[in-house]
């Protein structure tokens, strides 16, 4: 295994929606929110592409208003979609070459459903990935569990935020390992 290289990798914030959000569990929207935060930071401060998805936002809502923040100030596309893996939504393939991305770290909900699908078919492009275990959610945590040895099965690393992260730096020391330090506080 490779170290995790930030020039190109693609943090990929899978349906973080209002409405969905209100039916997970309130640790795991804890645990996600806070994986969000820290990659986002990180992703800011080493040059990190995003690109996010809205599964049927007119029936689920906007992505939580704190991500969507985030998702702006970084210049993140935000797809439309009703495909459940967002590899299939209009205007994926166009918003993921122009990131040049081999790696993708996807997080998001639900783990069993659109996470894994796209974690699926992103494997099957040949594309290396990454799934954050506090960085997924679903409304029961064995359907979460399943989700996440699903996408282990389909070729994913399973990992941690912080596990990303300092990857990604490498090192300690200098302003992005100070910025990312006080996320992860």
């Amino acid at each position: 295994m490779k170290r995790l290289d930030p020039k190109r990798s693609v943090v990929l914030v899978v349906d973080v929606q209002e409405r969905l959000v209100a039916a997970m569990p309130p640790d795991a929207m804890t645990a996600l929110t806070r994986a969000a935060n820290i990659l986002l930071e990180a992703a800011s401060a080493l040059g990190v592409h995003v690109i996010a998805t809205e599964q049927y936002p007119q029936g689920l809502g906007p992505t939580v208003p704190t991500l969507r923040e985030k998702l702006t100030a970084a210049g993140a596309p935000i797809l439309e979609k009703v495909e459940f893996a967002a590899v299939e939504a209009p205007g994926f393939s166009a918003a993921w070459e122009a990131t040049k991305g081999r790696t993708a770290i996807v997080l998001g909900m639900e783990t069993h459903v659109c996470v894994f699908q796209t974690v699926r078919e992103l494997a099957q492009r040949g594309v290396e990935v990454h799934v954050p275990i506090d960085g997924v959610a679903s409304r029961r945590d064995d359907h979460r569990q399943v989700g996440l040895e699903l996408c282990r099965a389909a070729g994913a690393t399973v990992t941690t935020a912080e596990t990303v992260v300092f990857d990604w730096l490498a090192r300690a020391g200098g302003d992005a390992f100070k910025r990312i330090s006080k996320a992860v506080r």
